[in-house]
C-alpha cells in the first residue's frame, strides 16, 4: 500500500460527526484487491470442499486424521508443553515488568468501556463457559482412576481427576488465551492496526515476505474460527439435547438437533445484531448469575461437608503438583515410535486440550482484545488469567466433588453414564441432588444454550474483523456469518451425525500445529514492539487515540507513522 493511501486511512477512523474521529485511528496496511478477494472467497470454498470430502468418504478422512493426530502427538508433545510454559512465562513477564504497569491499552487516557463484572462475564463466557459445562463432571470422573504425576492421598484416589481438571481448564489454558489476546490488543488499541493476526504478526518478517505471509496467516485464522465454531455448534446441540432429555424424556434425534441449532442461531443472531453492549453483555451477565446459582445450589443441597473437604484438599494438591504437571511429557512413551495417539495419555488429555485452546485462540483472543480497551497490560493479564482460573477451580471443585460423591454412592453410576455419553455426566449428577435437582437440570440446560450463544457471538465479532478489516462490519454481516456457521453445523450433524462432527473437530485441532508457529511469531513481535517502545512510540499511541480531528497522522519516507497538527483542516472536519 502506498504512503499516500496509508496517510488517507490514518488521518481519521471511520467517518464521524464534525469535531471528532473514531479511535484508534487506522495506521495499518490494507490488503491489495487480490489478497482481499483471496481472504474472502478461499475459506468458504476450502470449507465446502473439506466438508464434502468428509461426507463422501468419512472413513477414509477419519483414518487420515487419525494418523495425523498420532504423528503430532508422538513427535511434538514436547513442543506443546513448551509452548504452554512459554505462554505462562510471557504473562508473568508482563505482570512483573515495568512495561506491564506503564502501558495502557488505548493510550494513557483510555477509559474502560465495560464494568469489571461485565468484562469478566464476557471473557469467561467466550473462553470456557461451554467447555466447563461439558468437562466439569466428565474429566474428574474419567480420570479418577488414572492420574499420572498426582500422588493421591490414602483413601482419596479420585482426587487426581479433579487436580488435572483444574490444570487443564485453569491458569495455563487462560495464559495461552491471554498471551494471544494481549498481542492483538496492543497492536490494535495502541498502534492503530486492524484487529487481525496479520497485522499483529507480519512486521517481524522481511518486507518482501509480509504480503504473502499476511494472507496465509489470515486464512489460517479464518479457517480455524469457522470450523471451530461449526463443530462446537454441533456438540452444543448434542449436549443441549441431552439436557432436554434429562427433564422431558424427549429422545435426542436429528430433528431435535436441527430445532436446537435453529433456536441457538436465532438467539445468537439477535445478540450479534444488537452489539456487544446491548446483546452479548446482557447474555453474559445472565450466564454469570445462573452459574453462581448452579454452583451455590449444588454446594448447599449436595454433599456440602464432602465438597468443602475435597476442594480444600485438591486445591492444595494442585498447587503442590502444578510445576510437575506443567512439564510432564510422559518421556518413556517416546522410547518407541507411537503407533496410535490412543496409546498416549497426553494424546487423550493435555496435548488434545492444548491444541483445542490454540485452535480456539483466534476468536477467543480476538474478542477479549476487542472488549479490553482502557486497562493496563498488567491489569489485563491478571484479569484474564488469575480471576477466571479461580472461578474455574471453584466451579470444577464443587461440581466435580459432588459427582465423585454420588458416583461412589451409586456404585459408579455416573462413571457408567459418562462412559456411554460424555455429555450426559453433568445431568446425571444433578439428578442425584435432593430437592432442587430437577430445577438445576433446567438451569444447566439453559446455561449450555446461553454459553454457546456468547461463544458464537464472540467468534462472529472476531471473524468479521478478520474478513472485513479495515472496514467496519455491519450488524447484518454478523447475522449472515451466524447463519453460515449454523448451516455448516446442521449439514455436519444431519448428514454425517456425531461421528463426522468429531472427525472435523479433530481435524481442526490438528490445525493447531501450524497455527502455534504463527502465534509464537506474533508473541515475539509483541515482545519486540514493547522492548523498542520509546518516546516516539508513546507519542504515536497518544495520536492514534486522540479524538481531536486537528491531529493528522502521516507516514514518512522510512515507513514510520508520525503525528502533526492538521493545518489544512482547522475546522476539525475529519475525512477518509
Amino acid at each position: 500500500m502506498s504512503n499516500n493511501s496509508t496517510e488517507q486511512n490514518a488521518s481519521a477512523g471511520n467517518s464521524q460527526s464534525p469535531g471528532s474521529v473514531e479511535v484508534p485511528r487506522f495506521t495499518g496496511k490494507d490488503l491489495p484487491p487480490v489478497g482481499r478477494l483471496f481472504i474472502q472467497f478461499a475459506p468458504p470454498i476450502a470449507i465446502i470442499a473439506l466438508i464434502a470430502t468428509v461426507l463422501i468418504n468419512p472413513d477414509g478422512v477419519a483414518a487420515v486424521i487419525f494418523d495425523m493426530r498420532s504423528f503430532v502427538t508422538g513427535g511434538f508433545t514436547w513442543m506443546f508443553i513448551l509452548y504452554s510454559l512459554f505462554a505462562v512465562a510471557v504473562c508473568a513477564w508482563l505482570v512483573f515488568s515495568k512495561v506491564g504497569g506503564r502501558v495502557r491499552l488505548g493510550g494513557p487516557d483510555a477509559k474502560s468501556e465495560h464494568s469489571n463484572f461485565a468484562w469478566y462475564s464476557m471473557l469467561f463466557a467466550c473462553g470456557q463457559g461451554i467447555g466447563l459445562i461439558f468437562w466439569s463432571v466428565a474429566e474428574p470422573i474419567m480420570l479418577r482412576d488414572e492420574s499420572p504425576v498426582i500422588q493421591a492421598t490414602a483413601g482419596n484416589v479420585a482426587e487426581g481427576g479433579l487436580v488435572w481438571a483444574y490444570f487443564h481448564w485453569g491458569f495455563t489454558a487462560w495464559a495461552m488465551y491471554c498471551v494471544v489476546a494481549v498481542c492483538l490488543a496492543y497492536s490494535h488499541h495502541n498502534l492503530g492496526k486492524t484487529l487481525t493476526f496479520r497485522e499483529a504478526t507480519v512486521d517481524i518478517l522481511p518486507k518482501w515476505a509480509q504480503g504473502g505471509a499476511g494472507v496465509v496467516v489470515e486464512l489460517l485464522a479464518i479457517m480455524a474460527t469457522i470450523l471451530g465454531l461449526a463443530t462446537s455448534f454441533g456438540f452444543a446441540a448434542l449436549q443441549f439435547s441431552s439436557g432436554i432429555t434429562s427433564f422431558t424424556g424427549i429422545a435426542s434425534s436429528p430433528a431435535v438437533w436441527l430445532i436446537v441449532i435453529l433456536g441457538l442461531a436465532v438467539l445468537t443472531a439477535v445478540s450479534a445484531f444488537f452489539g456487544i453492549s446491548k446483546g452479548m453483555r446482557v447474555i453474559s451477565e445472565t450466564n454469570s448469575i445462573l452459574s453462581v446459582v448452579l454452583v451455590i445450589a449444588v454446594f448447599v443441597f449436595g454433599p456440602t461437608l464432602f465438597i468443602i473437604s475435597n476442594v480444600t484438599q485438591t486445591f492444595g494438591s494442585f498447587f503442590t503438583n502444578f510445576v510437575a504437571m506443567s512439564f510432564w511429557t510422559d518421556a518413556p512413551s517416546t522410547a518407541e515410535p507411537l503407533t496410535s495417539w490412543q496409546d498416549s495419555w497426553n494424546g487423550w488429555w493435555t496435548v488434545f486440550i492444548w491444541c483445542w485452546v490454540i485452535a480456539f485462540s483466534p476468536f477467543v483472543a480476538g474478542f477479549i482484545a476487542r472488549i479490553s480497551r482502557g486497562r493496563t497490560i498488567r491489569e489485563f493479564v491478571i484479569g484474564v488469567t488469575v480471576v477466571p482460573s479461580l472461578i474455574v477451580m471453584v466451579w470444577i471443585g464443587v461440581l466435580g466433588s459432588a459427582a465423585i460423591f454420588y458416583d461412589d454412592q451409586t456404585g459408579r453410576g455416573i462413571s457408567t453414564a459418562v462412559g456411554e455419553n460424555v455429555s450426559s455426566g453433568l445431568f446425571v449428577m444433578l439428578e442425584s441432588i435432593p430437592i432442587v435437582g430437577s430445577l438445576l437440570l433446567v438451569v444447566s440446560t439453559v446455561l449450555v444454550a446461553t454459553y454457546y450463544v456468547t461463544s458464537l457471538d464472540a467468534g462472529t465479532y472476531a471473524l468479521s474483523d478478520f474478513v472485513s478489516s479495515p472496514k467496519k462490519s455491519g450488524a447484518w454481516f454478523r447475522v449472515v456469518l451466524v447463519a453460515s456457521i449454523a448451516a455448516v453445523a446442521s449439514l455436519l450433524l444431519t448428514v454425517g451425525g456425531s461421528a463426522v462432527v468429531d472427525t472435523v473437530q479433530t481435524g481442526t485441532i490438528i490445525g493447531a500445529f501450524p497455527f502455534s508457529i504463527v502465534i509464537m511469531l506474533m508473541i515475539a513481535n509483541m515482545i519486540r514492539r514493547l522492548l523498542k517502545r520509546d518516546r516516539s512510540t508513546r507519542q504515536l499511541e497518544r495520536a492514534v487515540n486522540d479524538p481531536n480531528p486537528n491531529v493528522k497522522l502521516h507516514v514518512d519516507d522510512n515507513g514510520e507513522v508520525q503525528s502533526t497538527p492538521d493545518m489544512a483542516n482547522p475546522d476539525g472536519l475529519a475525512s477518509r
